[in-house]
C-alpha cells in the first residue's frame, strides 16, 4: 500500500510540473518580420527583461516574415492555446489583412495582452537624393515613375504611401518588402527613390547622415527630430503610426493570460527595459488589454473605410 501511495504521490508531482506549473518550458514569441528590424528588437528586449522576473523561464524569438506579416499572424492564431506561444503583432497590417479578406483569422481569434510601443511614420531617401521634402517628392513623381518601398501590402507604410499618392496626384512604383531590414538596405544602397517606413527604423541612419528623413507623418514634430517638418507642415494631411503589442491565441486559459498580463506589466514598468528601449529608439506606448483591444477594433473600422474606397 505504501508503495502504491508513493507512486501516486510521485505521479501527482510529475503531473503538476507538466500541466500545473506555468511556465515550465520554452515560450516562443512569434515575430511576423525578419530578424534585425524594430519589431524583432522589441521582442528580444521584452524577452530579456521577462527573464528577470521568470528566472526559470526560457524565451525563443521565432521570426516568421512574409506577406506583410500575414504568415506570422496566422501562425499565432494556429498555435496551441497553452500559453507557450506569444505573438508580437504590428498595426495596421494585422487588421488590414482582415478587411482585405486575406486573413484566416479575425480579432476574436486573439487575446490581447497589451501594447508595448508605437512608431510614427516617416519618409526617407538616400542623402544624395535631390528630394529634400514632400513637395520635391510630389514634383519628381510627376516627372517620372519613382520606386518607393513599403513594408508589404496593407502595411502602415503602404496606406500612407497610397494616401500621399492621392493627395499629391501621383502614382508610385510601390515595392513591397518583407520588413524594414530590406527597406533600409534599399535606401542605404541608393537602389530606390524613397521609402515610407517608421521613425525607429531609420533614425540612427539619419543621424549618421547615411539616410535623410524628409518628413514625419504626424501633426507634431518628433522630439528626437526637432528639425524635420511634419507632413502637415509641408501641406499634406498624411498621418500614420504603427503599434506593436503582445497577443496570444484567444483560447488560452484565463489563469495563464493573467500571468502573461502580469509579466507584461512588470516588463513595461522595468526601468532597465525603458532605458534600453530609449537607446534603441523604441517609443513606449503602454496600453492595457482592454484599451489596446478597443484600439484594434476601432482601427479595423477606420481601415475598412479606407479599403472600401481604395481596395488593394
Amino acid at each position: 500500500m505504501k508503495k502504491i501511495l508513493g507512486a501516486l504521490t510521485i505521479l501527482g508531482l510529475l503531473s503538476f510540473n507538466a500541466f500545473g506549473a506555468y511556465p515550465s518550458k520554452t515560450i516562443n514569441i512569434i515575430v511576423p518580420s525578419k530578424a534585425g528590424g524594430s519589431t524583432d528588437t522589441t521582442a528580444r528586449l521584452f524577452a530579456d527583461t521577462a527573464k528577470k522576473y521568470w528566472k526559470d523561464a526560457e524565451f525563443m524569438i521565432v521570426n516568421k516574415p512574409g506577406a506583410g506579416g500575414l504568415i506570422g499572424f496566422e501562425s499565432i492564431v494556429r498555435s496551441k492555446p497553452n500559453g507557450y506561444t506569444l505573438g508580437l503583432i504590428f498595426t495596421p497590417q494585422l487588421v488590414a489583412h482582415v478587411v482585405a479578406k486575406r486573413a484566416k483569422y479575425t480579432l476574436k481569434n486573439l487575446k490581447v495582452i497589451g501594447n508595448i510601443a508605437e512608431d510614427p511614420g516617416i519618409v526617407a531617401v538616400h542623402p544624395s537624393s535631390p528630394i529634400k521634402n514632400l513637395k520635391d517628392l510630389a514634383k519628381l513623381a510627376k516627372e517620372k515613375k519613382l520606386t518607393v518601398a513599403v513594408n508589404g501590402i496593407g502595411s502602415d507604410d503602404f496606406l500612407a504611401a497610397k494616401d500621399f499618392e492621392k493627395q499629391a496626384g501621383v502614382a508610385f512604383n510601390l515595392m513591397p518588402t518583407k520588413g524594414s531590414t530590406e527597406q533600409k538596405a534599399a535606401i542605404l544602397g541608393n537602389h530606390i527613390d524613397a521609402s515610407f517606413m517608421n521613425l525607429s527604423q531609420m533614425l540612427s541612419q539619419h543621424n549618421a547622415k547615411k539616410a535623410r528623413i524628409i518628413a514625419v507623418l504626424s501633426k507634431k514634430r518628433a522630439k528626437l527630430l526637432p528639425d524635420v517638418k511634419t507632413s502637415q507642415e509641408q501641406g499634406f494631411d498624411v498621418y500614420m503610426t504603427a503599434t506593436r503589442g503582445l497577443v496570444v491565441n484567444s483560447k488560452v486559459k484565463k489563469d495563464i493570460v493573467d500571468k502573461l498580463v502580469d509579466i507584461y506589466t512588470k516588463v513595461i514598468n522595468d526601468k532597465e527595459f525603458q532605458e534600453k528601449c530609449e537607446k534603441t529608439y523604441i517609443f513606449l506606448d503602454p496600453l492595457n488589454s482592454k484599451d489596446y483591444t478597443d484600439y484594434l477594433n476601432n482601427l479595423q473600422g477606420v481601415t475598412q473605410k479606407v479599403y472600401d474606397k481604395n481596395p488593394w
